[in-house]
């Protein structure tokens, strides 16, 4: 097992010993014979398999600080998946929607800044680079892709044709459009590199268990190739300009994709890796005590509970229960809303099947919650219920979601999956852009996903949800939302989903009741990207103004270039 830290370190020390040889003996040609030497290192010996790990790690695992701001405040919260907001939470619900410039820049910082670790990879095994290999430049310009396709679902607007050129300092911000077709074009070059190889070489040259995602293996890198090349193309699907999706939909159908659950593309997470190299959800549960818990969201349990969901279990614990007093207020402005929140509380307890006790004594109200039972806490909560979202009421995450290390099984970073392939494959049958059987895909898709949290599907398959029926909206609204549920602790794409698809609906079409909900910066929509950091303003300002001069104003409310359909 990996020290990923350690590993890294010591990647990086190997690779300045090989610098220092070629600096300290003035030219390259005298390398052979330096490595005649016992002590020395042989040519064979040497490539840049030892640089690929950390880019991997960082680009969906990152240390602590950005995990936290980027992962849980903002993306698994913007997905509608989990929640802050209760009686024990250092904060409201509406952080977040609520714009705060140390956390946006957190985000912005880590994403900006990703690139340069993975260009130094490129950079070496690019032709004419000092360990030059085609296959891992292939390998390197998929991980590309995934980045960039991030990033500019995130903010919009982004440097990208530009973006680590050394002549350029101050990179212009291309549109989505371009930056989803040049992710596409690069994507489709990794693919024909590739061809039929099977590993990026042999001894030194092999990426083996370098590569954390695939262990070297560039058949399933190809097939995760075309997987990502068809969900950018479905995402672009619709979107003004975008002449290039339907035909690109079309060509990854008729190639192989994520098809097996060994295609699964997941970031292991070792006990011995800490949290300043590379964070997982246990580094913020249980280091701060209740103040930075979540809970499970409204939408997300109720989906599970209502139709007997297999992954229930796998996705939250039930809540605690217990007996919660609350106490109107003997004055200020929340005296007149004592009564509104209580009932509140209680038709959320009803609607989620909870048979519970009330006590009233004068004005004071308790509410006794059996344990056991799978609730879900209404997101986007304002900071006037809070004291009142009584923890445990409501269900939390897993053990397994927020294992410690040394202590049990650590659930893997989702990278993309077997069944996110499935359910794109069933979209385009669904469309009629391929000729496959929709239901045939839509089933196999519920099973992978299944699977990726070790259970079977089961009676599942027999319930309407698992059914493709109704019109082509209803249809494509059940994939979307089956991509949802299966999404769970990707944030990112989850957030993407509700975005493209207006599914959850109830979440998509964000709160109204100011009384009970947060409004945010805006106004109570639901958001569609994040703000760009002020490291943008400060160092390419002139840049990114002119691009908001055409994407539209930096708000959390902008629309996304393949969300305005």
């Amino acid at each position: 097992m990996y020290n990923f830290n350690n590993m890294i370190k010591m990647k990086k020390l190997i690779y300045m010993v090989f610098v220092s040889v070629f600096v300290f003996t003035g030219c390259t040609s005298d390398f052979d014979e330096i490595n005649t030497k016992p002590d020395g290192f042989l040519k064979e010996e040497v490539s840049a398999t030892y640089f690929i790990t950390g880019p991997q790690v960082n680009l969906v695992a990152p240390n602590r600080y950005p995990y936290w701001r980027a992962h849980l405040i903002h993306a698994d919260r913007f997905s509608g998946q989990v929640c802050f907001g209760h009686s024990k939470s250092w904060w409201s619900d509406v952080l977040g929607y609520k714009y705060s410039s140390g956390y946006t820049d957190a985000t912005w910082g880590w994403m900006a800044g990703y690139l340069g670790g993975l260009n130094e990879f490129m950079k070496l095994v690019k032709k004419g680079g000092d360990y030059e290999n085609e296959y891992m430049y292939a390998v390197g310009q998929i991980m590309k892709g995934f980045y960039f396709q991030m990033f500019t679902d995130t903010f919009g607007m982004v440097p990208y044709s530009e973006a680590g050129n050394p002549d350029i300092v101050l990179p212009k911000f291309d549109t989505q459009k371009e930056i989803y077709e040049g992710i596409i074009a690069e994507l489709n070059q990794a693919m024909m590199t590739i061809g039929d190889a099977a590993k990026t070489g042999v001894g030194a040259n092999d990426l083996a268990d370098n590569d954390v995602f695939y262990q070297g293996d560039l058949q399933k890198w190809k097939k995760l190739a075309n997987t990502l090349k068809l969900r950018i193309a479905m995402r672009a699907l619709g979107a003004d300009g975008a002449d290039f999706a339907e035909a690109a939909i079309r060509e990854a159908v008729k190639s192989p994709l994520l098809e097996t659950e060994g295609d699964n593309c997941l970031l292991k997470k070792y006990d011995k890796s800490n949290q300043w190299g590379s964070a997982m959800y246990a580094d913020i549960w249980h280091n701060f005590g209740a103040g930075s818990d979540w809970t499970i969201s409204k939408e997300l349990i109720d989906v599970l509970r209502d139709n007997n969901d297999p992954r229930l279990s796998k996705y939250a614990q039930p809540a605690k229960g217990g007996s919660v007093t609350f106490e109107k207020p003997e004055e200020g402005n929340l005296v007149g809303k004592h009564q509104m929140f209580v009932d509140f509380i209680k038709s959320t307890l009803t609607e989620a099947g909870v048979t519970f006790t009330e006590t009233v004594e004068g004005d004071d109200t308790t509410l006794t919650v059996p344990g056991g039972k799978y609730i879900g806490q209404p997101v986007r909560l304002n900071g006037d219920v809070k004291s009142y979202v009584a923890y445990e009421f409501f269900s939390t995450p897993s053990e397994e979601v927020i294992q410690e290390r040394g202590k049990g099984k650590i659930r893997p970073e989702i990278v993309m999956t077997t069944a996110e392939a499935y359910f794109l494959r069933a979209e385009a049958a669904v469309r009629g852009l391929s000729d496959e059987n929709a239901q045939e895909m839509y089933t196999k898709g519920i099973e992978q996903a299944m699977k990726l949290w070790e259970v079977e599907a089961g009676g599942y398959l027999n319930l309407d949800i698992a059914t493709l029926s109704g019109t082509l909206e209803e249809k494509v609204d059940k994939i979307a939302m089956q991509r949802w549920i299966a999404s769970y602790t990707d944030g990112f794409e989850a957030w993407a989903i509700v975005r493209d698809y207006g599914v959850p609906k109830s979440l998509a079409e964000g709160v109204s009741n100011f009384d009970i909900f947060a409004a945010g910066d805006i106004n109570g929509e639901y958001p569609t990207r994040m703000r760009y950091g002020n490291g943008a303003y400060n160092t390419n300002g002139d840049n990114l103004n002119n691009a908001l001069g055409i994407q539209g104003a930096d708000e959390l409310n902008t629309p996304l270039w393949w969300a305005q359909k």
